[in-house]
């Protein structure tokens, strides 16, 4: 036989594209349309319903940069259409093909009924099937003119990000808005050539398969009428049917093929759109499961269905009753898909309490498994706190990322710092976006790892990002590759059953231990720091608004415990936590918004707190610590002086009291205070840092080295730091000022400061305070730069083998070589409130209050010794998609601490995170509670949600090791249980002589619920 293969695809191509598609619709009539371009921000429907409407006709532009038009459109079915399955087309002027970034529309009935959305890949709305002729049609429909921020796949930098800087020029031009009949026949056809070119395309020259389809193909397009598409569509589906009929082998792979509408909360639009971007996708996917019986929709983020519940109670409804059939699935647990790194442990737990709550009061559904598919990066304590709150399953999809290596499976456990495992499946169609195109169903067979012990993977479809969801040729797709040789096995079911399936057949699935590292992304724990700042302040004044409203509902007749607004507010900080807006990867107006709604949080949660403090009575003024460890330190009071104070554990206590062992000396540039001494060199940097208490110098060169680097990645650039960074650089060396600004007894400080790029100054005061060996960095940076990193660095004389991280409710230890790919590509990782380096005997810790990217390095001297430098990331400057990404000024406070083990580093950062609070207040109660034992530590302290009274505590094991310890209550103890995350009860915990004894294996997390006597 001759080799035809290119004459016939060429042939089928052409006749597909050029005659098939555009038959699909066979007779089409224009509806007269009207438009209303809203002033300013989006109105509602009884706004625009009532407003004055002008003509207006097709090819026109329309639509402002972050603009709503409405447009009325009003038709009528001819009745020569009676009998046929008619809809309305609209076509807003799309541009390319993603849903997500561009004009979208909601349609309403004239009742303000939303019926459906429309988007370039699904511009279609059900009208009638079968049509009776005569109808009439009046739509409202709401089109928001996005800009197309991915234009040029993020390679110019665009003002398109913020509406103050957009303009107000038209971005779109109206193609069509018509009535049509819908030729189911020509429809269906078109659908099986999709499937069956892909599929032929895709299988090798060799397999017999491949010319099978090829052949039947020619066959199918000599039964093509050209001139009566429609006509003949029926005979050419009829030549295919064969092809299309044959099972597929015994032993083929099969696809869980689970719908899905990836919505970014926020990313290239700002939160307000996202709101409606929830009701176009959600009417959408509501009005698919009345066409498809089979049709199964997973979707997580209780934040976004909150926002349609309250919006647009019509979808809401339209939810519930398709929940109700099992059409729709909710899934992930969490208030929203948040940073898989950054989050505070205490605010990861609330992700999964608030969105398993949600799910459960809204729909009776716990789900069962954590849905994160687009994080960058996923923390080691995941597996534990997504079993605590009774999940059994994790699916994420953007470790196939990876720049540098591919990992090594795509389903088994993983298992995280204290040792709990989860099993974890990675979709091998390497997208959470999934069309079942012929591409996707060989790639994820060929990229599946575990062939030979599993015979299943996941696969979520429909458009995705900035929603869309499925559509019904997708879900056509799949009912014709449910059992269809040559291609993979696609059933539509819940990721609950894939779950089941999957581990059932595989108990044994490999195990990964730890961090699921992202090896891309990297900068997303520096880029636009005020955001970063904004949450670590946010998490830490919720956990002092905890606990001092706790302890004045305790102790405080009369006081009433805030929940309604602590809730509110945790749920705001939580929105925050977004994958793609915390990390800083979002357009300019998401990130101005952020900055004002973490001012908005901070100025309620300082009103809480000081209305429990005042609550406790006046009297005398008094040191309030938030930190669960006991303190001795120099704190300053209102009027800005200097005082000593010895303050318990989550307690207080009064300024007036024992003063420090020894004072603050300093003598020209050094801060000497009996436990450091610390010497600024001419340049501004630290030239010795001594440890007088174990008589060593701690530094092996120059320390608080500001580097400033060129930061140019090859792509993204607010997500991506690329390792040529680290091979053009400038060290701030010129100090154009060196002061000495304090010489109190409590504190020492010297004040640096330096200009240098483009107009860009920073001002460091460092500070040694009374009995304390931490040295601060309290830094204010005027930031002007483009395309640049600065790092602030500590080169220390000690031989760590690896560095130690604070992550959530724990630490990671990273090596501090590179001998494999794994190692070298992370050369940019994060951590929370410090990084600890030590070699036996002795370490060292560098602390922060706001920054998460750093990198450790070691190197050999000369003289045999080991220098390990740890460099915080302190401010980027990427320009896309924000071109003003961090620019202005920043405050933020990093610090030293020589001779630090595991257990003096976690205090110091609380302590750092949490500064005492200076209020007048009367003598106040004995702390809430108090732990007696090492590494036992209380991250939170708070009332039961279910406002029974109840005491809720929540600890972990901080050190890496066992710890034993009793935990004690400043109130009369009735009795104690340990509780899941959602504060349900596990086991009784036990009460013996009026405390609660507790057993933690390393870096456990127990939640306790104390009842009051």
């Amino acid at each position: 036989m001759h080799d035809e293969r290119t004459r016939i695809e060429e042939r089928v191509q052409r006749a597909h594209e050029q005659r098939i598609k555009p038959a699909i619709y066979a007779a089409t009539v224009p509806f007269e349309v009207e438009a209303w371009q809203a002033p300013g921000e989006p109105v509602s429907f009884e706004e625009a319903a009532a407003a004055r409407y002008e003509p207006f006709a097709m090819h026109t532009p329309w639509g402002p940069p972050w603009g709503t038009t409405w447009f009325r459109m009003r038709g009528q079915v001819p009745a020569e259409w009676a009998g046929k399955r008619v809809e309305a087309v609209i076509d807003l002027g799309f541009v390319g093909d993603w849903p997500g970034n561009q004009a979208e529309a909601l349609v309403h009935l004239v009742d303000g009924r939303p019926l459906k959305a429309v988007n370039p890949l699904n511009q279609y709305v059900p009208v009638a099937n079968p049509a009776t002729g005569g109808e009439q049609i009046d739509y409202l429909v709401e089109a928001a003119s996005n800009p197309d921020i991915l234009k040029d796949n993020f390679s110019r930098i665009t003002p398109m990000g913020d509406k103050l800087t957009a303009g107000s020029a038209p971005l779109y031009t109206f193609q069509r808005a018509d009535l049509a009949v819908l030729d189911e026949e020509v429809f269906h056809l078109d659908l099986d050539l999709q499937v069956l070119r892909e599929l032929m395309v895709h299988l090798p020259d060799h397999e017999p398969r491949r010319h099978e389809i090829l052949h039947a193909l020619d066959r199918a397009m000599d039964a093509l009428d050209l001139d009566d598409v429609a006509g003949s569509a029926a005979a050419v589906r009829e030549v295919l049917a064969p092809v299309l009929a044959k099972p597929a082998h015994a032993s083929a792979h099969t696809i869980s093929g689970v719908g899905h509408a990836h919505i970014d909360s926020a990313w290239l639009w700002p939160i307000r759109e996202t709101k409606r971007k929830t009701s176009r996708t959600f009417s959408n996917v509501t009005a698919l499961a009345d066409e498809y019986e089979d049709f199964i929709f997973a979707c997580s983020q209780a934040q976004q269905y909150e926002w349609v519940r309250d919006n647009y109670p019509h979808v809401w409804a339209r939810i519930q009753d398709s929940v109700k059939k099992g059409q729709w699935a909710p899934v992930g647990g969490m208030w929203v898909e948040a940073d898989g790194n950054l989050p505070g442990g205490e605010a990861m737990a609330r992700q999964l309490i608030h969105g398993k709550r949600f799910f459960i009061e809204h729909f009776g559904i716990e789900t069962k498994g954590v849905w994160l598919p687009d994080s960058f990066g996923y923390t080691a304590a995941y597996p534990q706190l997504a079993k605590l709150a009774g999940n059994d399953w994790f699916l994420t999809q953007k470790i196939s990322w990876n720049q540098t290596n591919k990992f090594p499976h795509h389903t088994f456990w993983w298992e995280g710092i204290d040792g709990t495992r989860i099993f974890t499946h990675f979709p091998p169609v390497d997208t959470y976006n999934a069309r079942f195109s012929g591409e996707e169903m060989d790639r994820a067979v060929r990229n599946y790892s575990e062939k030979g012990g599993g015979t299943r993977s996941l696969a979520p479809f429909g458009w995705g990002d900035g929603g869309g969801g499925p559509t019904r040729e997708i879900m056509e797709r799949a009912r014709r590759l449910a059992d269809l040789e040559g291609s993979p096995k696609v059933v539509v079911e819940h990721p609950d059953d894939f779950f089941a399936q999957a581990r059932a057949e595989y108990p044994d699935a490999p195990v990964w231990v730890g961090e699921l590292y992202l090896e891309l992304h990297r900068a997303t724990y520096t880029s636009q720091a005020r955001t970063k700042q904004g949450n670590r302040r946010s998490e830490h004044k919720l956990r002092e608004a905890e606990l001092w409203a706790t302890t004045a509902a305790l102790h405080a007749p009369g006081y009433a415990y805030p929940y309604e607004k602590l809730d509110r507010l945790w749920k705001t900080v939580l929105l925050h936590q977004f994958h793609d807006i915390l990390p800083g990867s979002s357009i300019a107006w998401v990130h101005r918004e952020a900055e004002a709604e973490y001012a908005r949080v901070a100025e309620e949660l300082e009103a809480l707190t000081a209305e429990a403090v005042a609550a406790l009575g006046a009297g005398s003024t008094r040191a309030f610590n938030t930190s669960p460890y006991d303190r001795s330190e120099v704190v300053r009071t209102a009027d800005q002086a200097l005082a000593y104070v010895e303050v318990p554990a989550n307690g207080s206590a009064p300024l007036a009291g024992a003063g420090p062992a020894q004072p603050v000396r300093v003598t020209g540039r050094v801060l000497d205070n009996g436990l450091v001494r610390v010497s600024v060199a001419e340049d501004g940097t630290l030239e010795s840092v001594l440890d007088l208490r174990a008589g060593r110098e701690v530094l092996a060169s120059a320390g608080n080295l500001l580097r400033l680097h060129t930061d140019l990645p090859n792509y993204w650039d607010a997500w991506d730091i690329d390792s040529h960074y680290r091979n053009r650089y400038t060290d701030l060396l010129e100090a154009s000022a060196i002061e000495v600004v304090s010489e109190d007894p409590l504190e020492g400080a010297i004040r640096v400061t330096r200009s240098f790029g483009k107009g860009s100054t920073i001002t460091q005061t460092i500070s040694v305070r009374a009995d304390s060996p931490r040295i601060d960095f309290a830094t204010e940076i005027d930031w002007h730069e483009a395309e640049k990193i600065l790092k602030a660095a500590f080169p220390v004389d000690v031989r760590a083998a690896h560095s130690s991280a604070e992550i959530q409710f724990g630490h990671v230890q990273r090596p501090t070589h590179t001998n494999t790919t794994w190692e070298s590509a992370r050369f940019e990782v994060s951590g929370h409130r410090w990084v600890h380096i030590a070699e036996p005997g002795y370490g060292v810790a560098v602390l922060n209050d706001s920054t998460y990217g750093h990198d450790v390095s070691r190197t050999v001297r000369e003289d045999g010794g080991t220098t390990t430098t740890v460099r915080l990331s302190l401010v980027r400057a990427p320009r896309i998609p924000d071109p003003e990404a961090d620019q202005g000024k920043h405050r933020f406070t990093y610090s030293l601490l020589p001779g630090a083990s595991i257990e003096d580093t976690v205090a110091e950062g609380y302590s750092l995170n949490l500064p005492l609070r200076v209020a007048d207040a009367a003598g106040a109660p004995e702390p809430v509670v108090s732990v007696d034992g090492e590494h036992v530590t209380v991250e939170a302290v708070k009332l039961a949600d279910d406002e029974s009274g109840d005491v809720v505590v929540r600890l972990y094991e901080s050190g890496g090791g066992r710890a034993t310890g009793v935990l004690r209550t400043g109130f009369p103890l009735a009795g104690a249980q340990v509780t899941d995350l959602l504060e349900r009860p596990l086991e009784d915990a036990g009460v013996e002589d009026g405390g609660v004894p507790v057993s933690l294996r390393p870096f456990q997390v127990l939640t306790l619920r104390l009842r009051r006597a």
